[in-house]
């Protein structure tokens, strides 16, 4: 059986949309740090490439064995649309603002990428680990494999809360290749 141990970096405090945007993570709650360290299993950690998602990886592996940093697990990229905040987005966008969150799957912002395509690029990178696996990632990277994991639409995995520092367990029987089943979700320690 693989298990993947999904923690959403540290807040960035940001109210825009920072899907490729790389900011810091505000990593000042050490003891929150320390008991989500203290839950975690002796496994190899990885994380995105992007710095909250580093940083907050660095933060929590202790003695466990790092895998190298991987693009595809960034969050998804909104394109035109980073750095803005929803008013803006949804007052030059509607219609497509609309599409992209009520109804994802092909329709992508500007210059950005669909909820397909981010799936697949993040499935695809889950594809390669071997066992159990601390994956140090993004909110989008989280509701992606539990859409898998449960079998529902994006729309249905979007409306999943996914707080910062929190962890999510999915266990796969069958390996991460295959469907899985919710452990743990949206849990703070």
């Amino acid at each position: 059986m693989s298990r993947l141990w999904l923690i959403r970096h540290g807040p960035t405090h940001a109210k825009s949309f920072v899907g490729w945007t790389d900011l810091p993570a505000d990593l000042s709650d050490h003891a929150a740090i320390a008991r989500l360290e203290g839950a975690l299993p002796i496994v190899p950690v990885i994380s995105s490439d992007l710095t909250r998602a580093i940083d907050t990886a660095s933060a929590v592996q202790a003695n466990r064995p790092r895998l190298a940093h991987d693009h595809r697990l960034r969050e998804i990229n909104f394109g035109d649309w980073e750095g803005l905040e929803w008013p803006a987005i949804e007052a030059n966008h509607s219609d497509l603002a609309r599409a992209v969150f009520e109804t994802p799957g092909d329709t992508a912002p500007p210059n950005g990428e669909s909820w397909n395509a981010f799936s697949a690029r993040v499935h695809e990178s889950v594809l390669t680990l071997k066992g159990e696996t601390v994956i140090v990632a993004h909110m989008g990277v989280i509701l992606a494999l539990l859409q898998k994991a449960l079998g529902v639409s994006a729309y249905e995995a979007m409306s999943h809360k996914i707080d910062p520092l929190s962890c999510t367990i999915i266990e796969c029987p069958g390996g991460v290749s295959g469907h899985g089943s919710v452990a743990q979700l949206n849990h703070k320690y």
